[in-house]
């Protein structure tokens, strides 16, 4: 028997920062494309432009993996005024979707299903 807890590939990363900065000025950073590329490059993007936004609230995007086998995610970040006059920051990265043929290496104490013949 392990105590060792597999991670939960549907699970959402989350960060969270309580910024100095008003929010005007951290949904600046991360909606104008000049601005943006300081922190997060076009390169780290699948699509330069967001996938969906709430202005001045929440701005998503999706990100592709520079190396083999290429895993997209998409980030999600979230901007509220905090109680100190600045900015909370919350950053969400969620994977998506696995295909469902990709084959697991046979030491991945995964559940392995069985197709039928």
């Amino acid at each position: 028997m392990s105590d060792t807890v597999e991670p939960d590939a549907d699970a959402a990363l989350v960060i969270e920062y309580d910024l100095d900065a008003p929010p005007e000025k951290v949904w600046r950073a991360v909606t104008i494309p000049a601005l943006r590329e300081r922190w997060l490059p076009d390169c780290d993007l699948a699509g330069a432009e967001p996938l969906s936004s709430v202005a001045g609230e929440e701005v998503r995007y999706r990100l592709r993996d520079s190396e083999p086998p290429f895993r997209e995610s998409h980030v999600t970040f979230r901007i509220e005024p905090n109680e100190a006059g600045g900015t909370r920051f919350r950053i969400i990265q969620e994977a998506c979707g696995q295909r469902a043929n990709q084959p697991r290496a046979a030491n991945c104490n995964s559940r392995t299903l069985m197709r039928a013949a």
